[in-house]
């Protein structure tokens, strides 16, 4: 077949065309990546060495899941989370998911903390914005619980160890929960959980009713700038009810206050849950935290932490006495030194002291006093 000059311009104005619709469809997203965008990936991993002095096991039987590590190594937790956050937008949508393993790892959906050796849900949600005054946010899911001084993420906390107070508060709720900022000073959450949804079963307790639920809310003030050295500290009320006789109420107050020193903020904390009802003979408990954070330098921190601890009758609570093991009065001090040396590590050496105040003890032996050395080490992505 012959070519002249015509039929070969046709040709080279085709080509050009194909190309730029090429090149167009290219440029054009994917629904995919549409659905991709301002999607993150994050998470870390966590591990630890611990000595428990004359086998007392203290901390170590005492933590949600009875997880707790006694003279060993530990893969405390895995976590990845994807994240695709709230946007400015009046009608944004985004949602979070946080997978995590190992053990010390929290399972939202099948009954809490402790020794999750496949890939457990901690928290999955939709997250939603309706222009309603400054716009309320919205979590539909599964979610970290909203009450207590510490959160789920252990290298947040001040400690590497959990205190008592984080242990009679739920670590996750299944539900719909609503956060509004009023002004700079003043933010609002309030929502509706699942009962048996509440992961630790220590705080919405259980029901023989699939149906009930509980109902959460907190209220968060926030010191402005004009408050001098106490700017940016904060106080928190928050609460979880039940409202009727198979649950559990909890109640929390606490805050982070800055002070003169340069570096030096002082933490106050207030728990107590009541079990209601003839399950649990109307079991409770009232825990008192004082925590003190001095930051020295960017990469050294020194943390205290001291509690004391007043439970009765509540089966998941762990404090040695001669009236069984879900009574007892006592006290817990922790002290934890910081020095992130590493890019993107923070590295922990932890010592922690455990007493009873009512018999039993923390071993064979009957000791009354538990001692602890840990060192924790996090690596963040």
């Amino acid at each position: 077949m012959k070519f002249n000059k015509w039929t070969l311009g046709l040709a080279a104005v085709g080509a050009v065309s194909l190309a730029s619709a090429v090149r167009a469809d290219e440029a054009k997203p994917s629904p995919l990546q549409t659905a991709l965008s301002n999607t993150t990936i994050s998470g870390y991993v966590d591990v630890s060495a611990q000595y428990n002095a004359g086998d007392a096991r203290g901390w170590a039987s005492s933590t949600p899941g009875g997880s707790g590590v006694l003279d060993g190594f530990a893969l405390n937790c895995v976590n990845i989370a994807i994240d695709k956050p709230l946007d400015e937008s009046p009608w944004a949508s985004g949602y979070h998911i946080e997978m995590n393993s190992g053990q010390n790892a929290i399972n939202a959906l099948t009954g809490g903390g402790g020794s999750a050796t496949t890939l457990s849900i901690r928290q999955a949600y939709v997250a939603l914005r309706t222009p309603v005054g400054n716009g309320i946010d919205w979590k539909i899911g599964a979610f970290d619980g909203i009450t207590g001084y510490e959160g789920n993420t252990g290298y947040s906390n001040p400690n590497y160890t959990r205190s008592y107070g984080y242990m009679i508060n739920p670590d996750s709720e299944v539900g719909l929960l609503g956060s509004y900022k009023i002004c700079n000073a003043v933010s609002v959450q309030a929502g509706i959980v699942n009962r048996l949804g509440s992961s630790s079963g220590t705080g919405s307790g259980t029901s023989p009713e699939l149906s009930s639920k509980s109902y959460i809310a907190s209220v968060t003030l926030t010191a402005p700038d004009s408050w001098g050295f106490l700017k940016g500290s904060t106080l928190n009320a928050q609460t979880i009810q039940t409202f009727d006789s198979f649950g559990a109420n909890n109640y929390s107050v606490n805050g982070t206050i800055a002070t003169p020193v340069t570096g030096l903020k002082v933490g106050l904390a207030y728990d107590k849950v009541q079990q209601l009802g003839a399950l649990n003979e109307g079991g409770d408990a009232n825990i008192y935290g004082v925590y003190a954070t001095y930051q020295a330098t960017s990469k050294l921190s020194y943390n205290v932490r001291g509690e004391y601890v007043d439970g009765q009758n509540l089966p998941f609570f762990y404090l040695p006495s001669g009236g069984g093991p879900n009574n007892g009065k006592g006290e817990e001090v922790t002290v934890t030194v910081e020095y992130d040396l590493w890019a993107n590590v923070v590295s922990r050496l932890e010592g922690r002291w455990d007493h009873t105040e009512t018999g039993g003890g923390y071993n064979a032996q009957g000791n009354a006093d538990a001692f602890l050395v840990a060192l924790n080490i996090v690596y963040k992505f």
